[in-house]
C-alpha cells in the first residue's frame, strides 16, 4: 500500500508498506532459489533445511536479497499506484524482519508540468525509399560481387583485378604480404599498379595526408616512396545470374531470389520509412513543445552523457583527461560542452513529449511485453534476467520501464498519423534498448 506523505512543488514524498504476508512470501522464494544455487555438504540441491542454509550464506545476505526482491516488486508498483513520473528518487528502506510489514519511504523529484502541441492534426511527410527494379537487379549485382571467385592469370593486371603484393623492407626485415583490391584501392595505388605483371618491383608515391585516430587526435604523415613486388595476379569472375546461382544461396530459382530479395529490400525500406517517421515527429513534438525544463534535469542528462562518453574513450584505451587536454590545445573544448549541453537539453526535451505522450494515449505495458523487454535487455549484456534486475535495482528498473513505455507511445502516435506504417512496428525496439549496458538505461531514463 503506497501513502502519499507530501507533495511541494516538483518534490514529492510517499510511504510504501508490504503486509507480513508478502513479506513472508518473498523470504520463502529467495530461499528457494538459494536452496538450488547454493552448494551445502551432505545435502542434495533445493534439500538443504532452511537453518543450515542461513548458516551457510549469513542472515544478512538473505535479509539483503529479500529487500532488493521487495523493492524491486513495490517501488515501482507503487509509483504507479500515485501516478507519479519521477525524475529521480532516493529510497530509504526500514527494518526488515520475517514475519512483519515491511516498510520503506520514497523522497524524489516529479517531471515539470508539460504541455504537448495539437499532435494529432500533423501530417507526417517521411516516407519509405521507393524499390525499383534497378535496385532490385543492383542488390542482385551486389551479391554476385560477393560471391565472386578469383583466379591467378599470367598478364598485366586490369582494373578489377586482386593483386598480392610483398612489401620491400629493409635489411633482414621479413617482407609482409598482403592482397590489393584495384576497385576499391587508392588512385595512387592503382595507378601505379595496373598494367603491371607478376615478379614486377613497383614504387608507389604515396602522397602527404592527414588523418583521424579513434581517440579523436590528427596526425600528419609525409609523403613517402613505398617499394612493393607483385606476389601474383588473379582475374575476378562474377557466378553467372541464373537458377544455378540462387541454388546455391539456398533458393529453388532465380525468381525465387529474385523475390525473397524485392521482399527484404521492401521491408527494410519501410523500417527505414518508419525510423524517419518517429523522427519527424519527434522533432515536431519537442520544437512546440510547452514546458519549463528544471536545470536539474538538463544537468543530470549531461552529466550522464559524459560519463558515457568517458565510458566509450576508456574502452578504445583513451583517458578523459588526455582527450581533454587535445580538444584544449585544438581551441575544441568549449564547442565540445556546449554540443553536451544542446544534446542533453534535447534529450530532456524528448522524454518529456513522449512521457506525456504516453499519458495522453494511456499506453501500459502487460507482464508478458514487460518480461520480453527485459528478457531482451538483459540477452543483449549477456545476463540473466535476475542479474540484471539485481544490477538495475528499483530505480534503474523503472526507469527503463518508463523508456520502454515511451517508445510504445511514439509507435502509437507515428501508426496513428501514418497508418501505412507496419504494425510490427507498435511495439518498442526491444533490440535497440538491449545494444546500452544496463547502467546507461537506468541513467538515460531518468
Amino acid at each position: 500500500m503506497a501513502e502519499l506523505i507530501k507533495r511541494e512543488g516538483n518534490s514529492v514524498e510517499f510511504k510504501v508498506t508490504v503486509p507480513k504476508a508478502e513479506v513472508n512470501n518473498a523470504y520463502g522464494q529467495v530461499l528457494k532459489a538459494l536452496s538450488t544455487q547454493v552448494k551445502v555438504p551432505g545435502f542434495r540441491p533445493g534439500k538443504a533445511p532452511k537453518s543450515v542454509l542461513v548458516k551457510r550464506v549469513g542472515e544478512a545476505y538473505i535479509t539483503g536479497e529479500v529487500r532488493d526482491h521487495l523493492l524491486q516488486n513495490h517501488y515501482g508498483r507503487a509509483v504507479r499506484e500515485l501516478n507519479l513520473a519521477l525524475v529521480d528518487a532516493e529510497i530509504h528502506p526500514e527494518t526488515l524482519q520475517e514475519g512483519q510489514d515491511f516498510v520503506f519511504s520514497v523522497k524524489g523529484e516529479t517531471y515539470p508540468e508539460v504541455k504537448l502541441p495539437e499532435w494529432k492534426n500533423y501530417t507526417l511527410e517521411a516516407g519509405a525509399p521507393e524499390i525499383t527494379d534497378e535496385v532490385v537487379e543492383k542488390t542482385l549485382t551486389d551479391l554476385r560481387e560477393r560471391n565472386a571467385t578469383f583466379e591467378t592469370v599470367e598478364r598485366a593486371a586490369e582494373a578489377s583485378d586482386m593483386l598480392t603484393i610483398e612489401e620491400q623492407g629493409e635489411g633482414e626485415e621479413q617482407a609482409s604480404t598482403y592482397p590489393v583490391y584495384l576497385e576499391s584501392a587508392q588512385e595512387y595505388v592503382r595507378d601505379a599498379l595496373l598494367g603491371k605483371s607478376a615478379g614486377d618491383v613497383v614504387n608507389i608515391e604515396v602522397p602527404g595526408h592527414t588523418h583521424t585516430h579513434e581517440d579523436g587526435e590528427e596526425h600528419t604523415v609525409e609523403a613517402q616512396t613505398v617499394t612493393v613486388k607483385i606476389v601474383d595476379i588473379k582475374k575476378k569472375s562474377l557466378p553467372e545470374l541464373d537458377d544455378e546461382f540462387a541454388k546455391n544461396l539456398n533458393f529453388d530459382s532465380l525468381e525465387a531470389l529474385r523475390s525473397a530479395v524485392k521482399g527484404e529490400l521492401e521491408r527494410r525500406a519501410e523500417q527505414e520509412g518508419f525510423a524517419a517517421r518517429r523522427e519527424e515527429l519527434v522533432n515536431k513534438l519537442v520544437e512546440n513543445l510547452e514546458a519549463e525544463v528544471p536545470r536539474s534535469l538538463i544537468e543530470r542528462r549531461r552529466e550522464s552523457m559524459l560519463e558515457e562518453i568517458k565510458g566509450d574513450l576508456g574502452r578504445q584505451g583513451v583517458k578523459f583527461d588526455e582527450y581533454e587536454t587535445f580538444m584544449r590545445e585544438q581551441g575544441k573544448y568549449d564547442e565540445f560542452l556546449a554540443d553536451l549541453e544542446k544534446n542533453a537539453t534535447q534529450r530532456v526535451k524528448r522524454d518529456l513529449a513522449l512521457e506525456k505522450l504516453a499519458e495522453e494515449l494511456k499506453v501500459t505495458l502487460s507482464e508478458s511485453e514487460w518480461n520480453a523487454q527485459l528478457q531482451a535487455l538483459a540477452q543483449g549484456n549477456r545476463l540473466s534476467v535476475q542479474d540484471l534486475r539485481a544490477q538495475l535495482g528499483a530505480n534503474g528498473l523503472e526507469g527503463f520501464r518508463a523508456s520502454v513505455l515511451r517508445e510504445k507511445a511514439l509507435a502509437q502516435a507515428v501508426n496513428m498519423l501514418a497508418p501505412q506504417a507496419p504494425a510490427a512496428e507498435e511495439a518498442p525496439a526491444a533490440t535497440e534498448e538491449a545494444e546500452q549496458t544496463p547502467a546507461a538505461d537506468a541513467e538515460q531514463a531518468e
